[in-house]
């Protein structure tokens, strides 16, 4: 059986899926660092898996691309590059959210209300009422 709503559009499912996975990774009330419960300390581990991530992702570049004079220092200025837009993409969705907009409230509605009817009607078992037939 068909779920009755349709699907979310490709772009609102894309960009959901960026901010559930920016927040995972980037937003210490999602990831493992919550529990750690100073803010400080917090900003400080996520500053050094920054500083991990880029030197490692620098080394792999020069390693495998064969990028000579590839440094640590471009590696870092390159993940800001990538991230910066990410974090502001990350800010208005945080300022959306605190404010109750209401597109972005619709967005994850229709995305919560499509994801309960496409894991219903996956599963096994599954019997739908129909009233006209069985009343």
């Amino acid at each position: 059986m068909e779920p009755m709503m349709k699907k979310p559009p490709l772009f609102r499912r894309f960009v959901m899926g960026l901010v559930n996975g920016w927040r995972r990774v980037m937003d210490v009330k999602y990831n493992p660092l919550k529990y750690i419960p100073d803010p400080s300390l917090q900003t400080y581990f996520m500053l050094v898996l920054f500083v991990i991530w880029s030197v490692y992702f620098g080394f792999l570049a020069a390693n495998y691309l064969g990028w000579f004079g590839y440094s640590t220092i471009a590696s870092i200025i390159v993940h800001i590059c990538i991230l910066l837009p990410l974090a502001f993409t990350n800010a208005i969705f945080v300022d959306a959210e605190r404010d109750g907009h209401k597109w972005l409230k619709e967005w994850k509605e229709e995305q919560s209300r499509y994801k309960i009817v496409a894991n219903r009607l996956k599963t096994k078992n599954l019997t739908i009422w129909n009233p006209n037939k069985e009343a």
